[in-house]
């Protein structure tokens, strides 16, 4: 077992993702994972950054799949014996004119984009070594003031998550309370927003908060930083194509918060803007360009 880094990069055979594991195959000392749902686009995707001279190595990973989540753990821990940087790119959005019925989009976003992160996390934290970086890929719409349903009921949940002693129980019981509210179609009544895919990601800005605090408390010694980062508006197709940033240009918010050196004091648990700039997660306020 070699005792080279290693990073991963989930959900990474197009899009940001791809454009992450070639800025860390140019950048990062060591082994870089590019990890995809189908395997026949994963390989092809390796291929095409072999093709400009970069070397990621592919594994399936299926970030929806329990199983494959635990495959991919135990290659990781059999070959490598660690991960030095883990990327949660992996996610799903329903397009603006998808007409599936909310309480259905809710179901499926926060699925993939939480729970399955959640997931991915729990197998593949204690395989996190010394100074390790975690980055939760987050957006715009995960800021905590997108928590903008009916009043004064948005201000209690915004509390909920936000508080220092918040846990990833109840943090998923939060979640959960949505999903309920949605399939009733009382979540907006209740102070949720009408955006899943937004929930979703102030959910996962949530849990970043939470594993550094625990990280802090449970392994002081370590090192190991989580951030959650807006990448800006990517032309890609989870946004129809209809951003105004390249790829490679949404990676450099991510990378950034990969590569923090060693024993860095800030930003830990922070979320990250896509000019490198931490923005208070809480109050804001948010920079007016989100692109």
């Amino acid at each position: 077992m070699g005792t080279e880094k290693v990073a991963v990069v989930t959900g990474s055979n197009k899009g940001i993702g791809l454009a992450i594991v070639r800025g860390l195959c140019k950048q990062f000392n060591g082994t870089v994972y590019l990890t995809a749902r189908d395997e026949v686009r994963g390989r092809e995707a390796v291929k095409s950054l072999e093709q400009e001279g970069l070397s990621p190595k592919f594994h399936q990973l299926d970030t929806d799949s329990e199983s494959s989540i635990k495959k991919f753990r135990e290659h990781i821990a059999n070959n490598h014996g660690g991960i030095d940087v883990l990327i949660n790119n992996a996610a799903m959005a329903f397009k603006n004119s998808a007409t599936e019925p909310f309480s259905y989009q809710a179901e499926t976003t926060l699925r993939v984009n939480f729970f399955d992160t959640l997931n991915v996390c729990e197998e593949l934290f204690p395989l996190l070594r010394k100074h390790a970086r975690v980055v939760h890929m987050s957006s715009y719409a995960g800021h905590l003031t997108r928590i903008n349903g009916k009043e004064p009921e948005a201000g209690i949940i915004r509390s909920k998550l936000s508080s220092p002693t918040l846990t990833k129980n109840e943090l998923a019981g939060l979640v959960k309370s949505f999903l309920s509210l949605a399939a009733e179609g009382k979540h907006f009544e209740a102070g949720w927003p009408n955006t899943a895919y937004g929930v979703s990601k102030v959910a996962v800005s949530a849990l970043g908060r939470i594993q550094q605090r625990e990280f802090d408390e449970k392994r002081p010694n370590d090192d190991i930083v989580i951030n959650n980062v807006h990448p800006g508006l990517v032309d890609t197709d989870m946004t129809s194509h209809s951003g105004p940033m390249t790829p490679d240009e949404g990676a450099q918010a991510p990378l950034y918060a990969a590569l923090l050196p060693p024993c860095v004091k800030e930003p830990r648990g922070g979320y990250i803007w896509m000019d490198k700039t931490t923005v208070d997660w809480i109050k804001g306020p948010l920079p007016i360009k989100y692109f």
